[in-house]
């Protein structure tokens, strides 16, 4: 063994097999994230030729906190926690899965289910405008809207305003049955989904009929200013450069905004530019507002959207 050669012993053989993953699947994945060379063998890891001053040590030794002896350490958990640590060698990871962030009406316990998420909650926490961009099923909108509803709870605001705008693919309002109201409640249906798992449907109804919750397409917000107020736009990749520049410019004191879209799911007539994609460039130098890009490895739902995602992501960029 070589002098830049370290041992870090684990102190139980279940907890270091779990770590190490099947066929020692998690240190290969460390090995490419942290450009080291590691072999694993019994409770023993191995780290070959380290020369980043304990660096590499330290983070392989939060990283195990992590893993416990019923079940293997998630490959996607241990990727987001080990770059994370990579970026930020002081981060506490004891903390980050374990943070309840509000329970909902029947009393289950919000977390962060990936590190991505958890940066996206940590942005919200500390910035009055966060653009939220990724996939389906990475919780884009409903922890938009688990932060709302805990601001509001909270006093910290006075009212939540929903909205998106009434565009989707292939259809067109003036087509579809019914008054104006009736028109966009589809569209409108995945934010109340959202409110009535967390509210419940009598205090999201209740909230509603108040004023104090607001389910709205985005052609309603022309003209108004939003204070004390947290608003979501929810679909924002089907906004127009025009939709988004009046959407930004309604925020009023002491509100908050989130953005939320998937630029790869445009409905956009072909001439026409999406406000979301065009904004991370007019933005990006702009102090206080954060970009938040998620991917499929936050995705939330059924393992194969996750798959979907990634064979149509290959089949777009040509491979």
């Amino acid at each position: 063994m070589s002098q830049t050669d370290k041992i870090i012993e684990i102190n139980d053989y279940k907890l270091a097999q779990n770590f190490f993953g099947h066929n020692d699947r998690n240190l290969k994945l460390l090995e490419d994230i942290l450009s080291i060379k590691l072999n694993g063998r019994g409770n023993q890891i191995k780290i070959n030729n380290d020369n980043k001053n304990n660096e590499t040590e330290k983070i392989i030794k939060k990283l195990i906190s992590l893993t416990d002896t019923k079940e293997e350490l998630s490959p996607r958990k241990l990727k987001y926690a080990a770059e994370l640590l990579k970026r930020n060698p002081a981060v506490n990871l004891d903390k980050i899965y374990d943070e309840v962030v509000l329970e909902n009406y029947k009393g289950r316990k919000i977390k962060a289910k990936t590190m991505g998420q958890k940066l996206y909650l940590e942005s919200i926490k500390n910035r009055d405008i966060v653009f939220s961009i990724g996939p389906a099923g990475t919780g884009k909108t409903y922890l938009a809207m688990v932060m709302a509803v805990k601001s509001l709870l909270k006093n910290e605001i006075n009212r939540i305003v929903l909205t998106r705008p009434a565009i989707e693919a292939g259809e067109n309002l003036g087509f579809l049955p019914g008054d104006m109201q009736e028109k966009v409640d589809p569209y409108l249906r995945p934010l109340y989904d959202a409110l009535y798992d967390i509210l419940g449907p009598e205090k999201a109804k209740l909230y509603q009929e108040k004023d104090i919750i607001e389910v709205a397409p985005l052609a309603y917000m022309r003209g108004r200013t939003l204070d004390d107020s947290f608003v979501i736009l929810d679909e924002a990749q089907n906004t127009t450069l025009e939709q988004m520049k009046m959407f930004l410019t309604r925020i009023g004191f002491n509100s908050k905004a989130v953005i939320t879209g998937d630029i790869t799911q445009i409905d956009l007539p072909s001439k026409k530019r999406s406000g979301l994609a065009t904004v991370q460039k007019i933005l990006k130098d702009i102090k206080g507002i954060d970009f938040v890009y998620l991917s499929r490895h936050d995705v939330v739902r059924h393992d194969l959207v996750k798959e979907i995602i990634k064979a149509y992501e290959s089949y777009e960029s040509g491979n």
